[in-house]
This record gives structure tokens, sequence and C-alpha cells, in this order.
């Protein structure tokens, strides 16, 4: 008789959660619905500074690259439509400063592109990895004009996580 009674608790405070949530309209049906739930969750949060996202290129593939700029153009857009604010920064270092050279970047016309409409987005070549492709290469390797040299790749993504920006690698 306990466990029917328990079973009965059980089952009546499940009832009771799902009545409690369609009433305040959080219940969602419906991949579509959960999607726009998260967007209208966020859109509702007051923030006084802006989301921040890192992204890390390691990597010497367009495939790679150009999910990387997807990731940076998909996130500004949602923040641009609920109406926030979002620094991005494109950290390269390692065989994906070919991502930021002048003379091997598969993705140049399309950074240029995107940095003529997005203000917030930035990019960061690794001074370290430059020079060594210079050593490596007897000659001066150019970076694409919207490229800004850091020291080191790896510091810079370790310093923009410790400021609280999130980290990606797509």
């Amino acid at each position: 008789m306990n466990r029917s009674l328990v079973v009965f608790a059980g089952a009546a405070a499940v009832g009771f959660t799902l009545v409690l949530s369609e009433a305040s309209g959080s219940a969602q049906i419906g991949t579509y619905s959960k999607i726009n739930a998260n967007a209208k969750m966020t859109a509702g949060v007051p923030r006084t500074h802006p989301h921040r996202l890192a992204v890390q290129v390691d990597v010497n593939d367009p495939t790679i690259m150009n999910l990387a700029l997807n990731n940076v153009a998909n996130t500004a857009q949602h923040y641009r439509e609920i109406g926030q604010k979002v620094e991005i920064e494109v950290v390269a270092f390692g065989p994906g400063l070919h991502m930021l050279r002048d003379d091997t970047s598969p993705v140049k016309a399309r950074i240029q592109s995107m940095s003529e409409t997005m203000p917030e987005l930035t990019f960061s070549a690794c001074g370290n990895t430059r020079e060594n492709m210079t050593k490596a290469e007897a000659k001066e390797i150019p970076l694409i004009s919207q490229a800004k040299l850091t020291k080191s790749g790896v510091v810079r993504l370790m310093e923009l996580q410790e400021r609280g920006w999130s980290y990606l690698r797509p």
C-alpha cells in the first residue's frame, strides 16, 4: 500500500508540474519552439555589457575556417536580432594562421566582406607563428589588413577567457 501511495504522489507531482508549466507558458513543443524559447529567454535578460566570444582557428583547413566564420556570423546575427551587443575575436595560430595570411588565405574575401559589415568582429594573428613561418619560408609573411598582430595566439585566448570571454573551437 505504501508503494501505491508513493507512485500516486509522484504521478500527481509530475502532473501538477506540467499544469503549472503550461499555465506559465514555459512548456514548449517541438524543436522550433525550443529554439525560440532560448532566444526569448536571452532577450528578456537586461545586460550591462556585451556578450564576448573568442574563436580559435589552429588548422589550415578551409572547411574549418568557413565553419568558424559561419559560427561568427550566426552569433552576431542572433544578438543583433534580440537587440544585444556582442564582441567577437577570431584568434589564428599554428597552421590556422593561413586564414589571415594575405598570400594563402582561402577565406580572405569573406573576411573582408564580414569586416565591412560587422564592426564587432576582430581578427588576431599569432606573432610567434608568423615569426616561425618567416624563418621556414625565408620570406616575410604578409597578413590581411583586417588582422592585428598579437605576440602569442594561445596567450591571447587565455587572456580573453580569464576576462570572461566565451571560448569556441569549431
